[in-house]
């Protein structure tokens, strides 16, 4: 069997070439598709006892990759919404599979015609105003790494950022000068340039400061850093603001729902722009949704703007004329109601 013909040749060729050369897509993006491949070696070993290296690319069929699916619902316990996710990555693979070699087409053909599972949308979660300013009170600001969590949670809600384009924020995403504004990149690669407010600007101005940073000579420097000065990871953005939901938490539990994460932050921020009567298509564009049908769900999910619309929208009804019959009782009835695994934890996209 020729090296080309193995499925390590092309996920290697997928992963290193096509994603990041002809897809240009982002490392993180990058990194999401290695993980769902990452998975299936995990499958193939465990499963399958199958050594994936040295894999033929005629094992991989609709049959193995229903069993996959199978697998990281019921083994591996994912939510559907994990398993949709690893599924159109695989599917996004065959496609392009099709157009290296035309062998795949009909694999191509049988993974397409494959359909997402269907799973209940979850209630979206978003933090009242109140339970916002509690949740900004939280952190020391007097010290270095209090400030760092309060501009870092201040910056989060105030441009609806993803907790992606939080990490990779850099001081020369920032202007200073009024009107003051941060340019983020998102998904695809795609900027966005969202206003900030003074109050934001006057937090990351104290924090450069108090980090004794020039701004001018440090843009290329990641804003929010660890320790050892390094990018702070998703993971960090998270174990912070759980720290300061608990301790918001502890002092009034009501205001806090019980599972908060960086993207409640961007949920709150579209929620009280909508509540202020703010353009539906603008908030589109501070949230960087490209299509308006995703920004709509949250006009959907607040029930406090539906009970004021139903409020404002009321007649005055008359008064109904009830006509007691003779026998009280004649109404009675009707009132009853080291290998390819070790290749992918270490790949890279850096040259």
């Amino acid at each position: 069997m020729r090296n080309f013909d193995t499925f390590g040749y092309y996920l290697n060729k997928y992963l290193t070439v096509y994603l990041p050369g002809q897809r240009g897509l982002s490392v993180n993006s990058i990194l999401s598709y290695r993980d769902a491949f990452t998975l299936m070696i995990i499958f193939l070993k465990t499963e399958k006892q199958i050594v994936p290296e040295r894999l033929p690319m005629s094992f991989l069929t609709k049959d193995l990759i229903l069993e996959f699916m199978g697998w990281l619902e019921n083994t591996r316990g994912c939510s559907i919404s994990s398993r949709n996710q690893r599924f159109v990555v695989l599917r996004t693979f065959c496609r392009w599979l099709a157009t290296e070699n035309p062998e795949f087409l009909k694999l191509s053909e049988d993974i397409f015609s494959m359909k997402v599972k269907k799973a209940p949308k979850p209630a979206m979660t978003y933090l009242s105003a109140e339970a916002m300013r509690c949740l900004l009170s939280q952190p020391d600001s007097s010290t270095t790494d209090g400030l760092r969590d309060l501009v870092m949670l201040a910056l989060t809600y105030d441009t609806g950022a993803r907790v992606s384009e939080i990490t990779e924020l850099k001081f020369k995403d920032i202007r200073f000068a009024t009107p003051p504004i941060a340019t983020l990149t998102g998904k695809g690669n795609k900027t966005r340039i969202v206003p900030l407010l003074p109050q934001t600007v006057k937090y990351l101005t104290e924090y450069a400061a108090r980090c004794q940073l020039d701004i001018s000579s440090v843009q290329e420097r990641y804003i929010f850093t660890n320790r050892s000065s390094e990018k702070l990871s998703r993971a960090g953005v998270k174990y912070i603001l759980d720290k300061y939901v608990n301790a918001g938490r502890a002092s009034n539990p009501v205001l806090f729902p019980d599972k908060i994460s960086p993207h409640t932050l961007r949920h709150s921020k579209a929620m009280h722009m909508l509540q202020s009567g703010v353009n539906i298509v603008y908030i589109r564009d501070i949230l960087g949704h490209s299509d308006l049908n995703t920004t709509e769900r949250y006009a959907r999910a607040d029930t406090v703007m539906k009970r004021d619309a139903l409020a404002k929208a009321e007649i005055t009804m008359p008064e109904p004329v009830i006509s007691i019959p003779e026998n009280p009782l004649a109404f009675t009835d009707h009132c009853i109601e080291d290998d390819m695994a070790e290749w992918l934890r270490n790949f890279s996209t850096k040259k």
